[in-house]
């Protein structure tokens, strides 16, 4: 087998050499030059498995090398090689479409970790069968032949050839998890955890244990070590899903572990290197959280390197027919009964809705009819959370006779937060989103109602 070979593009003879010596005990063979003419003319004769170029070169600037590589040498990982804590160059590469950044002074065994992710990226690449072209329509797990959806899928299949952090956007229900691990599937971390965390669900004195892990003795009830989801996830990508939920003394840490790669477990001296990649979710307007004080704008920076956004539902309803077909499936498979069949009359009621909770609503309605049917036929009758959940409104605002103004008001709160809870699968952090409170105020909004929490926090 051919040993792989990688082009080294730097203008210190030392730095040249430091990563000649190091590739060369990986088994990879390279080719070093000094700047980007030279870089150039080595491109132009042969085909290289990875390619390391300096920021600054004596011709130009390694950034314009990484933008002429995406587009002429796609299948070919660019890592740039960056001063140190020059965040703000590095994600520049990033968006300009390197595959990952090191900084110098080059650390080996992070250096060794970025070589090797690279090598199984162009696999992947230079695979006739990408696993995203391979991939049935029947098994995407992201359905949908609109255009909105096909773009959606081809930005997650050039997401996935990257390491840059990743910002998903959308409405709650639109499916910001599906699309996150959908990128992890189809990148070369594929073999390697993917680990998602709710920041909205966690409490806050807990957070820092539950992302970084703790020593025993640390605090109170802490009475043996523990990994936080970031160990947990090493190797993978780690989804901070509702990240806008998080504290701001929080912010500050994960800020730094994103520029350092070192995490701190809490009661611990040492300093873990973690090799992750993030992905972040939020229903929230993220840059309006900045401007409002709430949430750091560095952090949002280092986040937000790219942005995907998830159509709402109401944005494609042509996909709707495909979409009922395929959760009727799945709900059929989960309990070994048969597909049942939709009434057309029902089905132009789904297609005439406006889904404010988007694919999760939909998914919420056809399992309820799923389970109310006849014949195994769904029929109009059995859809019949729409109507309810107008019925139950309209109902709501009747004051009954000699109800106090206290127990009214409470009953109609009630019947807000038992709708929002309905319309997002009782997914508590969505439906605080979908009210305007802050998860902390919606929890004690339920506990004041006596309103059942067996769903538990989601």
């Amino acid at each position: 087998m051919n040993r792989p070979i990688a082009l080294i593009i730097d203008d210190e003879p030392d730095i040249r050499e430091l990563l000649e010596i190091t590739l060369a005990r990986m088994d990879i063979d390279t080719v070093t030059v000094e700047s980007l003419t030279q870089a150039r003319s080595a491109l132009a004769q042969r085909q290289f498995h990875l390619c390391l170029a300096d920021m600054r070169l004596p011709d130009g600037d390694g950034i314009d090398l990484v933008r002429e590589m995406h587009h002429q040498y796609p299948g070919t990982p660019v890592a740039m090689i960056t001063a140190h804590g020059n965040m703000e160059t590095a994600i520049e590469a990033l968006k300009a479409g390197a595959f990952d950044f090191v900084s110098k002074p080059v650390d080996l065994p992070v250096l060794r970790k970025l070589v090797n992710t690279a090598l199984k990226l162009h696999q992947t690449n230079t695979d006739a069968a990408h696993p995203a072209t391979r991939e049935e329509p029947d098994e995407c797990p992201l359905r949908g032949a609109s255009p909105i959806m096909n773009q959606v899928r081809t930005l997650i299949d050039k997401l996935s050839r990257s390491q840059a952090p990743v910002h998903i956007t959308g409405e709650s229900g639109t499916g910001k998890e599906l699309a996150a691990r959908l990128i992890h599937q189809l990148s070369p971390r594929h073999d390697k955890p993917f680990v998602a965390v709710n920041c909205g669900a966690i409490p806050h004195e807990l957070m820092e244990s539950e992302l970084f892990g703790h020593k025993k003795g640390a605090f109170t009830g802490a009475t043996a070590d523990k990994s936080g989801l970031f160990q947990e996830a090493e190797g993978g990508t780690l989804f901070l899903d509702e990240v806008a939920d998080l504290p701001l003394s929080m912010q500050v840490k994960l800020l730094r572990v994103i520029q350092e790669k070192l995490v701190r477990p809490v009661g611990d001296t040492r300093e873990l290197r973690t090799d992750i990649r993030i992905i972040s979710a939020t229903h929230q307007n993220l840059a309006q959280c900045v401007q409002d004080g709430q949430f750091r704008q560095d952090l949002y920076y280092r986040l937000n390197v790219i942005e995907l956004g998830m159509p709402a539902l109401h944005e494609h309803p042509e996909d709707i027919p495909d979409l009922v077909e395929h959760l009727l499936k799945n709900i059929a498979g989960n309990y070994q009964q048969p597909i049942p069949a939709l009434q057309n009359q029902a089905l132009e009621a789904l297609k005439n809705h406006s889904f404010p909770g988007n694919v999760r609503e939909l998914e919420n309605i056809l399992e309820r009819a799923f389970a109310l049917c006849e014949n195994e036929i769904i029929t109009l009758e059995d859809l019949g959370l729409i109507n309810a959940l107008q019925h139950d409104g309209a109902k709501a605002k009747i004051r009954l006779a000699g109800e106090s103004l206290e127990d009214y008001l409470a009953r109609i709160e009630r019947n807000i937060l038992l709708q929002a809870l309905e319309e997002t699968h009782w997914n508590k952090t969505s439906a605080a989103g979908k009210l305007g409170i802050s998860f902390r105020s919606f929890r004690y909004r339920l506990s004041k109602l006596g309103i059942d929490n067996k769903e538990g926090d989601s």
